[in-house]
């Protein structure tokens, strides 16, 4: 019996839009934390988001279920070239590294993918699914507040127990709802936990005053700063080679949607037709002023657990994040979820992730017995999770992107054996 929704099919309107609005919450924390850490409007943020998504599902062709949303591996290019060279000018950087992407995904398409099953077996692939999920873990534990190391200034003058309590009762929600909800809540166990997360927040004062006075203060109608950019060399050379170490992080997360939904998409729409996705959503943004764009693990989370893969409600999620980015009261609101809310959600959907690398192991019968394998997974993962970091002229290697560059080359060093094996 199907207990799912495919990639292909439309639901009414009446699931579609609490579906969709799931989609936007679960990613909206991530996508906004962007511009608030490079001093760009989070508004615009979400609008571009937007726009990049439903870009992303044109050039797939309505194929592949992924939300588009601002990347974290741009934080510190953006900031020292804005320093650096203004702006307006780190702008033209953005808009090259869209250019890469587009570029690589010509090159697939005439190269076709198989030269991709060697650089990415199911070993490394598993591996680099498991570091997509656990590495995002600190950042779950942080903003629920279960980290008594951590702080920010949205918890001056908030007890330190309410947070946890808001993180806990989120969490417990969501957990709760995936296994017992039945029904149309039994698909938005993600939203509802976020719904009644908020509202807790709200009556034990966990949002802070001067979130709360932007939600009160918001127009109704505001349009977000639009910026065009300017053209320059230095910021394009400082920050167009990031997008060869996003595009290990992509290709991550187009095998962990393959694995989630059972499909092959690197074969249909094609690998090729993602990444143009990617890169014309990120030349999008530069060309408005907005933060360079990313598929997102939350987003693939919440379809692991919903079961729900419907393209055309990441599309409407799209469509809603634009309206929404020029309604002041709703942007507002939604710009100010609570960390421990995110948090909250965060620990189960991030936990989710990684489980799926478990899964691509169990399916694909990948003995660890071989030292070739076990080698390959222990370094991805301490890589991926460890916080290393390699750096050079400006430019940053770290996380996923590091994690996944290594394992592509010990998987073609290593021989099959080892000499104890042979």
């Amino acid at each position: 019996m199907k207990n799912y929704v495919d990639v292909e099919e439309r639901l009414p309107m009446l699931k579609t839009l609490p579906l969709s609005f799931q989609h936007l919450f679960a990613m909206v924390g991530a996508t906004i934390l962007v511009p608030m850490l490079t001093n760009t409007n989070p508004s615009l943020a979400l609008f571009c988001s937007g726009v990049g998504t439903i870009l992303y599902i044109f050039c797939t062709k309505a194929k592949l279920p992924a939300y588009i949303g601002s990347s974290f591996a741009f934080i510190a290019p953006m900031l020292s070239a804005s320093a650096q060279y203004g702006r307006e000018s780190m702008l033209s950087g953005i808009i090259a590294a869209g250019v890469i992407y587009v570029i690589v995904a010509a090159i697939i398409k005439f190269t076709g993918t198989k030269w991709l099953d060697k650089l990415l077996p199911p070993i490394v692939v598993g591996s680099v699914v498991i570091v997509i999920g656990l590495a995002l873990a600190g950042v779950a534990i942080n903003w629920s507040g279960l980290n008594p190391n951590f702080t920010t200034e949205a918890m001056a003058g908030v007890s330190r127990g309410a947070w946890i309590l808001v993180a806990l009762v989120t969490l417990g929600i969501g957990i709760f709802g995936s296994m017992y909800f039945k029904g149309f809540l039994g698909v938005i166990p993600i939203l509802m936990s976020m719904v009644v997360g908020y509202i807790l927040a709200l009556i034990l004062g966990v949002i802070p005053e001067q979130s709360l006075e932007m939600i009160k203060t918001a127009k109704l109608i505001q349009i977000p700063t639009f910026m065009a950019p300017k053209f320059n060399w230095n910021a394009i050379l400082l920050m167009a080679p990031v997008a060869f170490v996003t595009l290990a992080e992509h290709i991550g997360h187009v095998y962990v949607t393959n694995n989630v939904c059972g499909r092959d998409f690197t074969k249909e729409p094609g690998l090729h037709r993602s990444i143009l996705g990617d890169g014309v959503a990120t030349i999008f943004a530069g060309l408005v002023g907005g933060p360079p764009n990313t598929t997102y693990g939350e987003n693939i989370g919440v379809m692991a657990i919903t079961k729900v893969y419907s393209v055309w409600v990441i599309a409407w999620a799209g469509i809603v994040a634009i309206v929404l980015s020029f309604i002041g009261p709703v942007s507002a609101i939604i710009s100010n979820i609570p960390l421990p809310v995110m948090g909250g959600v965060s620990t189960l959907l991030f936990g989710i992730i990684a489980s799926s690398g478990f899964r691509v192991f169990v399916e694909n019968k990948i003995d660890f017995s071989m030292k070739k394998n076990l080698i390959i997974c222990s370094v991805i993962i301490v890589l991926g999770i460890g916080g290393a970091v390699i750096q050079f002229k400006g430019i940053e290697l770290s996380g996923v992107a590091l994690a996944t560059v290594v394992g592509i080359i010990l998987n073609l060093v290593l021989p099959e054996k080892s000499k104890t094996e042979e």
